[in-house]
């Protein structure tokens, strides 16, 4: 079955959903990008045009290819005008169930007959989530990881009802946009964020203990075993609001391994969140890192 003539909704234009729609877009599907704060979404659509624009200069992508990619893509505040009649929707909102619920629910009530409903959550339940829905079978956990245009891999998540046809397809979608999938029964945290938010943590641990410097600790990782990006560089990306967010829900679930360094609340009580605030384990200028700018220790 042929999807390129589906349409595709991704609801929430952080820089996930912003990577998600490039994806889609890209790849030669109709692509709506949804959001309540059209200011998100103007800067969702100026990065998108950034990544493609790039893409021509550096001689990857075609000129032509690449405008196709822009007229395909279009932002919509309304969920409901966005989702009628789409075959895909890509919900990255906030980690919060009621909110993914709600999203979900939205968004069926206005899709095709055989639409999927699929999940970028990288912690909660797929089961819980396709509660919201008439037919469970149809929900599925799509996992991205960021940056999206650069990340190959798409964990695809099973809950409870998702029916086989479901994950066949969702496979299909992400071989079409060039990703590589893997099927992951539902588990808290999946793999790889159960592996990463362990990792972050220890990391920042170590940063609270004074076993060695954040640089230090980024660079042991990146040349060490080889990782393209250090715990610490890694949780300023993601947003330590957002990874405090994972790691209770994981310590709620797993056990007292997961329990959240006291460095991560204390920096996100104080809104070091990372790059999208400008300052988290390290301090951001234009989005670019300041040099030798960085948390020591416990101090804030």
């Amino acid at each position: 079955m042929s999807l390129m003539n589906n349409k595709v909704v991704v609801v929430g234009a952080g820089l996930m959903g912003t990577g998600i729609a490039h994806a889609f877009a890209s790849s030669g599907l109709a692509t709506a990008l949804v959001d309540t704060d059209a200011q998100a979404l103007e800067r969702a659509r100026l990065a998108i045009g950034k990544i493609l624009d790039d893409g021509v200069r550096l001689g990857k992508l075609d000129a032509g290819v690449a405008q196709a990619a822009k007229a395909r893509l279009t932002v919509e505040t309304d969920l409901t005008a966005a989702a009628t009649g789409a075959q895909l929707l890509v919900e990255t909102v906030s980690e919060n169930l009621a909110v993914k619920k709600a999203v979900v629910a939205q968004a069926a009530a206005v899709m095709a007959d055989d639409a999927i409903y699929a999940t970028n959550t990288s912690a909660l339940s797929v089961t819980e989530i396709a509660v919201a829905v008439s037919s469970p079978e149809k929900v599925v956990g799509m996992h991205f990881f960021n940056p999206v245009h650069k990340m190959k891999l798409v964990e695809l998540v099973r809950g409870l009802a998702t029916s086989d046809e479901t994950v066949a397809l969702t496979r299909d979608y992400a071989g079409l946009i060039g990703k590589t999938s893997i099927v992951v029964n539902e588990s808290p945290g999946l793999t790889t964020s159960r592996m990463s938010a362990l990792l972050g943590n220890e990391a920042m641990w170590m940063l609270q203990e004074g076993t060695a410097s954040a640089e230090d600790i980024d660079t042991a990782l990146r040349l060490g075993f080889n990782h393209p990006m250090g715990p610490l560089e890694l949780g300023d990306l993601t947003g330590w609001d957002t990874r405090l967010s994972v790691l209770k829900y994981l310590h709620q679930s797993l056990g007292d391994k997961f329990r959240p360094c006291p460095l991560i609340i204390k920096m996100v009580a104080a809104g070091r969140l990372g790059r999208k605030s400008g300052h988290g384990v390290y301090r951001y200028e234009d989005g670019q890192r300041v040099p030798g700018s960085r948390l020591k220790g416990s101090a804030l």
